[in-house]
């Protein structure tokens, strides 16, 4: 091939470049959008759906380095939930590999273990008042290994929705030593120490969250960028009652003993923003940078946007995400509140450049793409969107690196 010729078709795989994205929703599928670039101009059409993780797939945790998706199956309508495992075509398009029946409930899965020896997957399970662990073998297979079901002390949190315990999440901490698991129920977030040998967990005593609050989500921090027991590591909870995310530091006791939380700061979820509807976080998530904080916001409807239909004068609501900067003490200064131009945000990615931020807006059903301002951490205007049947219960990047904001 000539010089000159590689050279336009270089040029032209620059000027026009595709990322996909996977989306789950109550309709029952799992859909691919690929999000198309020709010289800044974006857009965003549907690939390809998979019915396999039906009938009410509420999470997708991304294995990119192994070409995997996990899909959770919250069991809206059936006495049970499930787990079913992809593997992804280079086209973006899923082939279904496995579906086993997990305990009722399951919204969130994180994959923890060697990256290049024996792995698992830990499920929270919200109406299942439970945490289960799965060992993961080739291809995408999986087979069921421990579980865990909590019930409330007495007298327990009298709030709503804090009948029962609901683990909303399983996260893990940086050093990979332990899986915590916020309990909007039980105003918990409940610690387990990993055996690194084995991959089974036991539970740690859990760090207490304020009565009422409702903890969903949490993220980890580490400011300088390292990860180990002597690192500065802080963790943000954002509590879904509550409206807020309180920050603490943490510290590693010593043999796998447990954390230790200190607080240090609690903020309003919309910032220097109020408003007289309830607000109701969901997805907490880091800039890839390590600069900011992004914390998606529903119910509040702080914004009014000019209907996109040029006939119809009336305002549109929307839902917002609002930004953060992260600082070395642990403590947040607010940045924005920003429109995801739909409503109920349930969930939401950062790509792996941190310049784009797709929002999956339930209960207006669209996926919407945002430009962000990688130095200011501001986000700003629409950049594609794409309409989803049913609600949206989650949207990722199916890129190495991207940012879920879990």
């Amino acid at each position: 091939m000539s010089g000159f010729r590689f050279a336009i078709i270089s040029a032209l795989s620059a000027a026009a470049s595709a990322t996909n994205l996977f989306v789950s929703s109550y309709s029952g599928d799992v859909t691919t959008l690929a999000l198309s670039d020709s010289n800044g101009t974006y857009s965003l059409n549907a690939t390809s759906s998979d019915p396999n993780c039906g009938p009410s797939p509420a999470w997708l945790t991304l294995d990119a380095s192994r070409g995997t998706l996990y899909c959770l199956n919250e069991g809206l309508t059936s006495p049970n939930g499930s787990m079913s495992t992809f593997t992804i075509n280079r086209n973006g398009s899923l082939k279904h590999v496995q579906n086993s029946t997990t305990i009722s409930g399951p919204v969130s899965g994180v994959i923890y273990g060697d990256p290049a020896g024996d792995r698992s997957i830990a499920l929270a399970h919200y109406s299942g008042s439970s945490l289960s662990t799965y060992s993961l073998t080739s291809g995408g297979r999986f087979e069921e290994d421990e579980s865990f079901t909590f019930e409330l002390s007495q007298p327990g949190p009298v709030a709503d929705r804090q009948d029962a315990p609901h683990p909303h999440e399983a996260i893990l901490d940086p050093t990979g030593q332990y899986i915590l698991v916020p309990d909007l129920g039980a105003d918990l977030i409940r610690v387990y120490a990993i055996d690194q040998k084995t991959n089974a967990i036991s539970e740690k005593t859990p760090l207490e969250a304020p009565a009422g609050s409702g903890p969903r989500h949490a993220k980890f921090h580490n400011p300088y960028k390292t990860a180990d027991e002597g690192s500065t590591t802080y963790l943000y909870l954002a509590t879904e009652l509550a409206s807020t995310i309180i920050s603490y530091s943490v510290s590693y006791l010593p043999n796998a003993g447990g954390l230790e939380f200190t607080q240090v700061q609690e903020v309003n979820a919309l910032g220097q923003l109020s408003h007289a509807r309830i607000n109701a976080p969901a997805g907490i998530a880091l800039s890839p940078d390590n600069r900011f904080l992004l914390l998606s916001n529903r119910n509040s409807s702080i914004f009014t946007l000019p209907n996109p239909d040029s006939s119809n004068n009336t305002a549109v609501p929307s839902d917002s995400i609002t930004t953060f900067s992260l600082s070395e003490s642990g403590e947040l200064g607010f940045v924005q509140a920003w429109p995801t131009h739909g409503l109920f945000p349930r969930h939401f990615s950062l790509n792996t450049a941190g310049n784009l931020v797709a929002a999956a807006n339930q209960n207006s059903g669209n996926v919407v793409v945002l430009r962000r301002d990688v130095a200011t951490g501001l986000i700003g205007d629409v950049v594609a969107e794409a309409e989803i049947e049913g609600q949206v219960t989650s949207v990722i990047f199916g890129e190495i690196g991207a940012v879920n904001g879990a």
